[in-house]
């Protein structure tokens, strides 16, 4: 399966969570248009009903989640979904794991959050033990620090990380060697300087609390102040690319110089901006159809 996901993918969580008819119209359609995977979230619901509908409605597109939250699903529930899904629909169920954030996790259940790189190492041992073992080649990594790239490398087919920049693609390609690399990239269709800002600064919002991504972008050399009140222009203008097509298409190929297999590109828009195609950013796909 990694070895077909080379060109640009959809990450959504419109796809996911959105009025269901328009998404699977939607997937349909990016199916037609070309993309390699749909990638979806996972906050709690019914993800692999999700997966399915998706799934049903395409024909040679990888459905993958961006990603499975391990404290949600148990190892044995995920091989068997995965392979009652590829049984169903074909080889293409990519399965990306992640620890999730502290904050989220213990919402729920105060305390449940612990231990993450020992929590995903028991989750991938449930996945190899179970009555239909989900492959290594069938499951990456949501791996942004070094522990968790040499976890990807050796237990997976490879990482997708996510609001990271090419610097941290490049240091993800290092770190796994052979393995796929999948980043995920936040793009704005707009060229105004500040509304294309305010887009991605309201969609940066809730991701500016949790330390697993905060942790990381230090480590690629930016500062607290960059990340404190709402994100510098700085930090916004390296997570996001923002622009016309040819700006956008430069970010993905930075990706791609720096290692990246494949690209998932999430299309961020004003709030309300899409009401009249429920709720799909269906004209910035279309358009990011032009750069596959």
């Amino acid at each position: 399966m990694m070895n077909a996901l080379r060109g640009i993918g959809i990450w959504s969580g419109e796809l996911r969570y959105g009025d269901r008819g328009a998404a699977n119209e939607a997937a349909a359609e990016l199916d037609e248009l070309g993309f390699d995977a749909l990638w979806i979230p996972d906050v709690g619901g019914d993800l692999f009903e999700i997966v399915e509908a998706l799934m049903a409605v395409t024909t040679r597109t990888t459905i993958a989640t961006g990603i499975l939250n391990l404290w949600m699903h148990n190892g044995e529930e995920t091989a068997a979904q995965h392979a009652r899904l590829t049984t169903d629909h074909g080889d293409r169920f990519l399965v990306g794991l992640g620890v999730s954030h502290a904050p989220l996790v213990d919402m729920a259940e105060a305390g449940r959050y612990r231990k993450p790189l020992s929590a995903m190492v028991e989750y991938l041992d449930a996945l190899d033990g179970a009555s239909t073992p989900l492959a290594k080649n069938d499951r990456v990594l949501a791996a942004l620090g070094p522990k968790m790239l040499e976890l990807a490398r050796q237990r997976s087919a490879g990482v997708h990380p996510y609001l990271v920049t090419p610097e941290h693609t490049a240091i993800a390609r290092a770190a796994v060697g052979d393995a796929a690399v999948l980043p995920e990239q936040g793009v704005v269709f707009e060229t105004d300087p500040l509304t294309a800002r305010t887009i991605a600064r309201t969609a940066l919002s809730i991701y500016l609390t949790l330390p697993n991504y905060a942790n990381n972008w230090l480590r690629l050399g930016f500062t607290e102040a960059d990340i404190a009140n709402g994100g510098s222009d700085r930090l916004i203008d390296a997570l996001f690319a923002w622009g016309d097509e040819e700006t956008i298409a430069k970010r993905i190929q930075e990706h791609r110089d720096a290692g990246a297999d494949h690209v998932c590109v999430q299309a961020l828009t004003a709030p309300g901006a899409n009401s009249d195609t429920g709720g799909m950013p269906l004209a910035e796909w279309r358009r990011l159809a032009t750069l596959i």
